[in-house]
């Protein structure tokens, strides 16, 4: 059986209806897709909220992925420093100076 493809407009508009149906979340959360990828930001009130919205685009079918850059008391900041060095841990060692 073939994989049906959806485009990124009709996935942002399945997410959107998703979250209009459910009254956790707020209607001012913004959505994004790329490339089958779901970009979610906006300010919620709670972890909860924040959550569910994540919870709920991962239902949509054809998505790809979630990348959840909600606001929300507690949760990570959206803007934090994300490391991606692939350095072996000896050589990670080395420029921190630890003994591993």
């Amino acid at each position: 059986m073939a994989q049906q493809i959806f485009s990124d407009q009709d996935l942002r508009m399945a997410i959107l209806s998703t979250f209009e149906a459910d009254d956790r979340v707020p209607t001012t959360l913004r959505v994004g897709v790329l490339n089958g990828i779901a970009h979610l930001a906006g300010k919620a009130d709670s972890l909860v909220v924040r959550t569910a919205a994540e919870e709920l685009a991962w239902h949509v079918p054809g998505l790809r992925g979630v990348v959840n850059r909600i606001e929300a008391p507690g949760a990570p900041s959206p803007a934090r420093e994300i490391n991606l060095d692939l350095n072996t841990k000896s050589e990670l060692s080395k420029s921190k100076g630890d003994n591993l």
